[in-house]
């Protein structure tokens, strides 16, 4: 019995303080949402900070690609296209299909047509085309 009894008290003696640290270890829900919300705030700086660098290496290599300008393009099937690329004082016409570029012609600047040639069509020039052609389907019925 007197076994029993110091065994009781000695467990009961180990198991005092991780009792007590227990019972302090209860979160609050205030802190809880604190600290879910501490780690949002890291998580979100961490993401703009990653976009930051990221933004500054891609404005790294804005030199190279000043000096490329597509002229024009034209789709010549579902999914191929001709492209028409003034690099520097050159201007190359390209070939350009899924996971393939090919250069088709180089050419000087000098040889290009006319700036009238190759101008993009403005919004008047559509709107007048349409009228025409509405009308034609009215004089066609």
């Amino acid at each position: 019995m007197k076994r029993l009894l110091r065994l009781l008290i000695a467990s009961a003696a180990a198991t005092a303080p991780l009792a007590l640290c227990a019972a302090e270890a209860v979160p609050t829900a205030s802190g809880s949402i604190a600290q879910m919300l501490f780690g949002l705030g890291i998580v979100l700086v961490l993401i703009y900070g990653a976009l930051v660098v990221l933004r500054r290496l891609q404005h790294g290599n804005s030199a190279a690609k000043a000096s490329l300008k597509v002229l024009s393009a034209a789709s010549v099937g579902p999914r191929e296209r001709v492209v028409m690329v003034a690099a520097g004082k050159n201007v190359l016409v390209l070939g350009v299909a899924p996971g393939r570029v090919n250069l088709l012609h180089r050419m000087d600047e000098t040889e290009l047509p006319a700036e009238d040639c190759h101008k993009e069509p403005s919004g008047q020039d559509f709107g007048a085309r349409l009228k025409q052609m509405l009308e034609r389907g009215r004089r066609d019925a």
